[in-house]
């Protein structure tokens, strides 16, 4: 067991724990989105699919559960990892170590930041409110304030940027890379990526 929290914290160790939490974090963004797309047939498309995931009862809340501390070990782990780059190189080399060639990997750290304030939001606006209202008509009348549109948008547009360099940054560091097959598995990430967006921004401009 020592051993084993010894690597963890090790420089690769932290590296692995990031890929691994971020790969779990993507499923669950990738297959929530599949979810709400439903939203497109219609709203009680979407109620229904809501309704039938309530139906699994206690299950949902020890996924929830599940969630909040791979997402909370994913944020103390890239936090660590920022700050001691930080410590050991230098402001320019935290800079060089996100990547440097994309949007994406340039901001990880802001990007960060930004979509936890998005799921403080999401969660306020969305998960704890009156459970009595269909999930379709609360996404509806948390988007008719402007104000809440512009975060939602500002919080999809940084989960995007996050994403696009997360997934193929996981591969790598998992090494699920080979020199013949890396221009189809970036590709196979951005469709992810461009999925993902899709139908996040789509309700958006459905619903408003």
């Amino acid at each position: 067991m020592v051993n084993f929290l010894q690597g963890a914290l090790s420089s690769l160790g932290r590296k692995y724990v990031m890929a691994v939490t971020g790969l779990l974090l993507g499923t669950f963004i990738l297959l929530h989105a599949v979810g709400n797309s439903t939203l497109f047939q219609g709203k009680a498309a979407l109620n229904a699919y809501a309704e039938q995931l309530h139906s699994l009862g206690p299950i949902i809340p020890l996924a929830e559960f599940f969630l909040l501390n791979i997402f909370l070990l994913h944020i103390f782990v890239g936090i660590s990892i920022f700050w001691f780059n930080r410590q050991a190189h230098g402001r320019y080399a935290v800079q060089n170590s996100a990547g440097g060639k994309t949007w994406g990997s340039r901001t990880m750290p802001w990007t960060g930041l930004v979509i936890l304030a998005f799921l403080f939001l999401h969660l306020l606006t969305v998960r704890f409110v009156d459970s009595n209202l269909p999930i379709a008509d609360v996404v509806e009348q948390t988007l008719a304030y402007p104000v809440y549109t512009v975060c939602y948008l500002g919080g999809i547009t940084a989960l995007i940027l996050h994403t696009s360099h997360g997934f193929w940054s996981l591969l790598q560091t998992l090494g699920v890379h080979h020199p013949r097959y890396n221009i189809l598995m970036r590709g196979g990430t951005y469709v992810a990526v461009l999925f993902i967006s899709l139908v996040f921004l789509g309700i958006i401009v459905l619903l408003w």
